[in-house]
């Protein structure tokens, strides 16, 4: 009777039914024609697969212990709830004990994310708050650019499962799969675009401007009248396509400079309510962490995102301009947040 190396599901069927009839492991291996080594090694495996976990008895936590995890926990932002216990000195504690007693006095969030600013970029951002305190916001048309993925951003295809139910399969790309680069504005209540920039089309100043005249020029600003063109204020940041001199002069020539043209302190995302638009966009197109399979998709989901946009939410967005340029005197430049 030779040894094999592995039983079959079918001779492992055979020995759980004959124990059941009370056969003996040797008696087994003969009717299986299988070492008694074997048989024998089968069998205790699976009786110790069979073991009951005894469960240890939870630690319990006293009132004294959870005042000093409540102010280790606003100590230690986004910490581990291990970190935070051991911080304590409170060990024994399982894990889904601890998160359990976090969930009652903290949440989960991630860290934000904003541009770094120091004395100089404060001192600009109050300088700028200063010089546009009087202005009538209702006149400037706010501007950027957005870039869509075909994944969207990471961490957003989150949401409840149901109990036994299997969550979706999810895509996995390079890059989210691609993106399209948008371009937009907003003023008073009305929204400007949103534009498509040409798909493999780096934007530097020259093709800035020509995308631009393209169709912010063409498509929209031409059919203005000559008092509105007169008044209206044209903001853009200061990436490098659009702060260089080239486009200065080219928007110059367009009749947009000097007060015509906005100036922007650095690293002042938070200062743009065109901001706030691309995370409404985003939320809608991104919902229940849906992804696209083409740029062509993504683009169609974005414009039909922009045109449930009304005018009251554009509205609102430009209304806050007064209440962001006091946030930034109030705090001497910091960042105030969206």
């Amino acid at each position: 009777m030779g040894q094999k190396k592995d039983l079959t599901g079918s001779e492992k069927s055979k020995i759980v039914r004959y124990l059941a009839e009370g056969c003996s492991s040797l008696k087994i291996a003969k009717l299986l024609k299988r070492d008694h080594r074997t048989i024998k090694r089968f069998i205790q495996n699976s009786q110790q697969g069979r073991k009951k976990c005894v469960e240890k008895p939870r630690r319990k936590i006293t009132a004294h212990e959870l005042r000093k995890v409540k102010r280790a926990a606003a100590k230690m932002p986004l910490a581990t709830s291990l970190a935070i216990f051991q911080s304590c000195n409170i060990t024994g504690v399982p894990k889904s004990t601890r998160c359990a007693i976090l969930r009652d006095m903290a949440k989960v969030r991630k860290a934000e994310r904003r541009p770094p600013l120091n004395k100089t970029h404060k001192l600009k951002r109050q300088d700028w708050a200063k010089k546009y305190l009087k202005t009538d916001f209702s006149k400037v048309l706010w501007t950027d650019e957005m870039r869509v993925s075909l994944d969207g951003p990471d961490g957003w295809a989150r949401g409840w499962i149901g109990k036994g139910q299997r969550a979706p399969v999810r895509l996995r790309r390079q890059q989210g799969g691609g993106g399209v680069l948008v371009w937009a504005g907003i003023i008073k209540d009305e929204l400007v675009g949103p534009f498509r920039v040409e798909d493999g089309v780096k934007l530097n100043s020259q093709s800035y401007c020509q995308f631009l005249e393209d169709t912010f020029f063409k498509q929209w600003y031409r059919k203005k009248s000559a008092s509105f063109k007169k008044n209206m204020i044209f903001m853009q940041d200061n990436a490098p396509s659009h702060a260089s001199k080239y486009s200065t002069a080219w928007l110059a020539r367009k009749g947009i400079k000097e007060e015509k043209l906005m100036t922007w302190p650095p690293c002042s995302p938070d200062l743009n309510p065109i901001e706030n638009l691309w995370s409404i966009i985003k939320c809608e197109i991104y919902k229940e962490g849906k992804q696209y399979t083409s740029l062509n998709s993504v683009w169609e989901a974005v414009v039909a995102a922009a045109r449930n946009v009304d005018g009251e939410q554009i509205q609102t967005l430009t209304e806050s301009m007064d209440g962001r340029l006091l946030s930034v005197l109030a705090k001497k430049g910091g960042y105030i947040g969206r």
